[in-house]
């Protein structure tokens, strides 16, 4: 099953939310939604920085993540980005493959 990584910013809306409910009662909020949609939770932390909280994830496809993501950003309390994970034997794959590519100038 592929691999996400998820990161995501509270608005302010959302940071109320946050404050009013609790991270636990956010996190199984969060991992029960995404659960109901196919998506299993390998970690969830809060973070300091430009995320306000980070989620490793194994979803079905991309498409189910995507769908998680349109959802989660038309709440406008939180903002996502996703970033497919990709495996070391993925990578191996991928520096087998060749690729014609002129830098531009040359």
């Amino acid at each position: 099953m592929p691999k996400y990584l998820v990161s995501a910013s509270y608005t302010a809306e959302g940071a109320k939310g946050l404050m009013k409910d609790g991270g636990t009662k956010r996190v199984k909020v969060v991992t029960d939604a995404l659960k109901a949609a196919g998506v299993t939770v390998e970690a969830l932390y809060f973070a300091l920085g430009k995320h306000d909280a980070i989620i490793i994830a194994d979803a079905p496809d991309n498409a189910t993540i995507v769908a998680v993501a349109l959802a989660t950003n038309a709440s406008g309390a939180v903002q996502v980005s996703t970033t497919a994970l990709l495996t070391p034997a993925e990578m191996d794959a991928a520096t087998k493959k060749t690729v014609n590519y002129t830098p531009p100038g040359r």
